[in-house]
């Protein structure tokens, strides 16, 4: 530990823990020679540096150290999620207030499906929860056409074979959305791209309306659409330990939606 009381740090750690990229993704970085210690370039992902007294940039802008921050936000609708459309379409960073649109999105969701999308500047544990391997839970609420019956159900428990391989849902029931509509809840593991959709359509039933209400322990209670809130403690501490207790590294992520 040097003099200032700071342990040194491999740089791809530093890197995750400032929110500029996961760890891996760091790694791949600084083995394409992107990465710079005190103006030199580095390309050893043993590399250390003392936080506080070292300087790494990264495509040569500086990488200062950032508080760690989660926030759920309700995706309305009809808007990407994307940094920027060149189409002009909206996108969920112009929902959010500037001190929010800095993070990065956890989990995408497709423009159609509104819910639950988390936003962080933590790089290993978000790719930690959205990696398919993790098997973190999503679960879904979809408004469908028809009254699904208890047979359809039983074969969607048993799973369906779709385009991308066989596919099935960790649990699944029938809601009551008021007077003869009826939806499906189902909760996944995979992240596939438009999973709930392709799996109901699979089986007689397209969705007219889908929504995530839950990522792992966070949920998305009675957040309206276009709002947001910072990530409760109990929240952050529970997928914390469901990383931890997988015994995960933080595998590069794949990009889904629903």
């Amino acid at each position: 530990m040097n003099s200032r009381g700071r342990a040194p740090v491999r740089v791809q750690k530093y890197i995750s823990q400032a929110g500029a990229a996961s760890r891996r993704q760091a790694e791949v970085m600084i083995g394409e020679g992107r990465v710079a210690v005190n103006g030199r370039p580095v390309t050893a992902t043993g590399a250390r540096i003392v936080p506080g007294r070292d300087t790494v940039s990264l495509d040569g802008r500086i990488i200062r150290p950032a508080p760690m921050r989660w926030v759920v936000f309700h995706k309305p609708a009809g808007v990407l999620c994307t940094r920027r459309d060149p189409h002009g379409g909206r996108t969920v960073y112009d929902l959010l207030p500037d001190p929010v649109a800095g993070l990065r999105y956890v989990g995408r969701l497709d423009r159609d499906t509104s819910g639950l999308l988390l936003f962080t500047n933590e790089g290993d544990l978000a790719a930690a929860l959205a990696h398919p391997s993790g098997r973190v839970e999503r679960e879904y609420q979809a408004r469908i056409a028809g009254r699904i019956t208890a047979g359809t159900l039983k074969r969607l428990k048993r799973g369906v074979e779709l385009e991308d391989g066989f596919a099935r849902p960790r649990r699944v029931r029938r809601v009551a959305l008021g007077e003869d509509r009826w939806g499906v809840m189902l909760v996944l593991t995979e992240g596939r791209k438009r999973e709930v959709r392709r799996l109901l359509e699979a089986v007689g039933h397209p969705v007219s309306a889908l929504v995530r209400t839950r990522f792992g322990p966070f949920r998305l209670g009675r957040l309206k659409a276009g709002a947001w809130r910072p990530a409760h403690a109990s929240e952050l501490a529970a997928a914390r330990g469901l990383v931890a207790r997988a015994g995960r590294t933080t595998p590069p992520g794949r990009r889904g939606g629903r």
